[in-house]
């Protein structure tokens, strides 16, 4: 599993396994044939199924990435801490290597004062950020802010590259990292044409395609599976590369099509 360095000399997989829904088999399954990176959240409900599943794994806690998300309510209610340390608890660790602030929810600017402190602690290897735009960095900065945010995992895919605050984030120091990169199973970009020619023409699937597209434009992704044969074909992106021309028809899919909230918006 290839890696990207982030501040401070944190490594940090390329690829990891994504948490949402996942039951504890299914993380099993994923350390199993080979991730080593897990992303959870407090409100997907099942760290106490994740923190079983790498505790069962037989794998050194160090060779796992694990994240873990503050969620909204957390952050509106200034309780960051207690809602660390309980999904410390559930996790059944005694450190995470990245906690985010979930979405910027009234109050994120106080929430990353009190993250930097807990980060201070050695609890957490890296603190980051979801589903913020230019304009929350900016603000986090004018709030006192002491620490650049080590990642800011945010929507992208074909149909929504989400390019801009890529650049942007790139400007920054700050690592991007993709949620739903393959698209989600609202959306036709695994059936999509032009990336079904491209896959035929590399004897690819049309996801190790879109997922190597993704780590050509240096973004992680943490795409989600309870498939044992996708899991495996979601990890075999590093034996070939996309020409400039795949890539530039990969661009060329843009549309702006979200599928989750807006993070100016959200009602959650």
């Amino acid at each position: 599993m290839r890696k990207i360095v982030l501040n401070e000399g944190i490594e940090m997989p390329v690829i990891g396994i994504g948490g949402w829904a996942q039951k504890e088999q299914d993380i099993r399954n994923a350390l199993m044939v080979g991730y080593r990176m897990v992303d959870t959240a407090a409100q997907y409900g099942n760290e106490i199924e994740i923190g079983n599943a790498i505790r069962k794994s037989g794998i050194d806690r160090k060779e796992i990435f694990l994240t873990t998300k503050i969620w909204t309510q957390d952050v509106r209610d200034g309780k960051v801490k207690e809602a660390f340390e309980n999904s410390l608890v559930k996790l059944q660790t005694d450190y995470v290597d990245l906690l985010l602030i979930h979405w910027p929810a009234v109050g994120f600017e106080k929430a990353w004062i009190e993250m930097e402190g807990l980060y201070k602690t050695g609890k957490i290897r890296a603190i980051g950020v979801s589903n913020f735009e230019k304009h929350h960095f900016e603000e986090l900065e004018s709030y006192g802010a002491s620490i650049v945010p080590f990642v800011n995992q945010i929507e992208s895919h074909p149909y929504f590259s989400n390019q801009d605050m890529i650049n942007y984030a790139t400007s920054r120091g700050i690592v991007s990292e993709a949620w739903c990169p393959l698209g989600g199973p609202s959306s036709n970009e695994m059936n999509d044409e032009k990336i079904a020619r491209i896959s035929e023409n590399l004897n690819k699937t049309p996801a190790q395609v879109i997922l190597r597209w993704h780590l050509q434009r240096g973004v992680i992704t943490i795409p989600k599976s309870s498939n044992i044969d996708r899991m495996k074909q979601n990890i075999e992106v590093f034996d070939f590369e996309l020409s400039d021309e795949d890539m530039k028809i990969m661009d060329s899919l843009e549309c702006n099509k979200r599928l989750g909230a807006h993070p100016d918006c959200f009602t959650f």
